[in-house]
């Protein structure tokens, strides 16, 4: 009997294992690459800059003392003269009482001094006193004014430290950031908040100095503002009302930074934003001085909420690689990627068959 069922067994076999799936039979969904090519545009230069404010300013402490009071947080708003922040007084409150005692003791000895010189000054005139009596009665008088001033400067210096107790807002702006707390120990110099003026913004950006000359021949100088809060708002490029060079380049990076002042804008200082010059005189002869696009086909490119990616091909498989992208109309068949990628690096022409778990690359 058991030889029977194992005779039966071997016949059924290869019927068994031709049903079988196999790994050959079923190599999985293959998706179509494509190699990114560069796209050349001729006297256009982009960079990637950042939202500054114009008027920015680091408020700090200049008398020594703990933070007793901080009256504003980060976002208020707050006007020129405005109370921010209170330091404890009572060292400063101390040497004012002791300048104020000081003058009065200044101010009592030379009233003495000048009641002794007019006094000699009748003596002499008399005849009872010498000339040296006199001159010494005259620079008795003439110390006690020294000492007088002196006192009534130190009065005025204690009193200004007094008013350094209390720190108010140098003009009307917004409270950026705020470096410290209740309780915290202000010394001068350090850093308590940070003001900026919303009123006035900027762009700046970091250009290579071997592209200086060029850039100065552009016409037109427009920055990509970041949206605004609104939900239906998108990005969009604005020109420039001024463009400004500094005079020196960064000794590492050999940059050079424009500023770029903007007309009204909700943008917020740190904010990223995108420099394009354009309208410029040709390069010359060997200068291959042209900002490279990468124009990628629209359904290559994924947007998962805040994420914006491709799936390039490393190693023979789909890896998820996020991109920075130009903006860009819903109709529009290829998008511009500005960062993530580049020109030569090979991803999948469908992002959405590309992110299955049993997608691969198909062979070029």
């Amino acid at each position: 009997m058991a030889r029977h069922h194992a005779v039966k067994f071997l016949l059924l076999a290869p019927l068994l294992a031709a049903n079988l799936p196999t790994q050959a039979q079923n190599p999985g969904l293959t998706v179509p690459t494509l190699r990114v090519q560069s796209q050349a545009r001729e006297g256009v230069l982009e960079w990637d800059g950042m939202i500054q404010a114009v008027r920015q300013s680091t408020v700090a402490a200049q008398v020594p003392g703990n933070i007793t009071a901080l009256f504003v947080k980060a976002g208020d708003t707050v006007k020129a003269g405005q109370a921010l922040v209170q330091i404890d007084a009572r060292d400063t409150q101390a040497a004012l009482t002791r300048s104020q005692a000081e003058v009065a003791q200044a101010d009592a000895q030379l009233t003495n001094a000048r009641l002794q010189w007019e006094r000699s000054q009748a003596l002499k005139s008399q005849g009872f006193i010498s000339p040296a009596a006199l001159d010494a009665a005259q620079a008795q008088w003439r110390s006690a004014q020294a000492l007088f001033n002196a006192a009534k400067a130190g009065q005025t210096q204690a009193a200004l430290a007094k008013g350094f107790t209390t720190i108010t807002a140098p003009f009307d702006g917004r409270v950026l950031t705020t470096q410290a707390d209740v309780g915290d120990l202000a010394s001068p110099g350090r850093p308590i908040l940070t003001l900026y003026a919303p009123q006035a913004m900027r762009a700046v950006v970091q250009v290579p100095a071997s592209l200086a000359e060029r850039i100065r021949t552009a016409r037109s100088t427009e920055v990509l503002l970041p949206a605004s809060g609104n939900v239906n708002a998108s990005a969009q490029w604005v020109r420039a009302s001024r463009a400004q060079a500094l005079p020196g380049a960064d000794a590492v990076s050999q940059t050079i930074e424009w500023r770029l002042d903007l007309p009204a804008t909700t943008a917020l200082p740190g904010q990223t934003s995108r420099v394009r010059f354009s309208d410029m005189a040709s390069a010359s002869p060997g200068n291959n001085a042209q900002e490279t696009g990468l124009s990628v086909p629209a359904a290559a490119v994924m947007k998962r909420g805040e994420l914006t990616a491709v799936y390039v091909v490393r190693e023979g498989q789909f890896m998820l690689q996020a991109v920075r992208t130009a903006p860009v109309s819903a109709q529009a068949s290829s998008v511009t990627v500005l960062s993530g990628i580049r020109a030569g690096d090979t991803i999948a022409a469908d992002a959405l068959k590309a992110g299955l778990a049993n997608a691969s690359p198909a062979k070029p």
